[in-house]
């Protein structure tokens, strides 16, 4: 599949560009041999760009309760070492 495209060759043939990024292939754009923009499909876009939300908001979270979290620790206590 052709995933690199010149400028001019992506302005010429957009609609199949476009299909393809639908399709779940990036294309990238190149100007003067450099890539420049990628172009990919709206899902793929909306995953990049979703907002994450941060663990102080999770916690604050009434839905979650101290028995939906996993505060057991470890009991090893590491490695032995010789100085």
């Amino acid at each position: 599949m052709h995933s690199e495209w010149q400028l001019q060759e992506a302005k010429s043939n957009f609609s199949q560009l476009v299909k393809r990024a639908a399709g779940g292939d990036a294309q990238v754009v190149t100007v003067h041999g450099k890539p420049t923009a990628v172009v990919v499909s709206a899902e793929q876009y909306a995953r990049l760009t979703r907002h994450k939300s941060k663990l102080s908001a999770a916690l604050l979270n009434p839905e979650i309760g101290i028995e939906d979290l996993d505060l057991a620790r470890s009991s090893d206590t590491g490695r032995n070492l010789e100085l």
